[in-house]
């Protein structure tokens, strides 16, 4: 299911203004990668590019883990892996 204009605005906003919610993004976004769903952690990470980084943004698999220090950085978050 396509996301609606308002809904990409409306999480743009709040990742503009809360950076809890950047920081969950960023979060959710990492956690779908590493559990497979390369589709859904794209275009979640999309959401945290655009909001943080600017609208250009593009995450592909062989950029994803420069974009990723990028983020962590700007959101203030230092992301771990852990084997589970």
């Amino acid at each position: 299911m396509a996301l609606t204009r308002s809904f990409r605005e409306t999480v743009y906003k709040r990742a503009q203004q809360d950076g809890a919610f950047r920081k969950a993004l960023l979060t959710e976004a990492v956690n779908a990668y590493l559990g497979g769903d390369e589709a859904t952690g794209k275009a979640v990470l999309r959401d945290v590019i655009n909001a943080t980084v600017g609208p250009r943004g593009n995450p592909s698999t062989a950029n994803f883990f420069a974009i990723l220090q990028v983020l962590q950085k700007r959101a203030g978050v230092k992301l771990t892996v852990k084997a589970a």
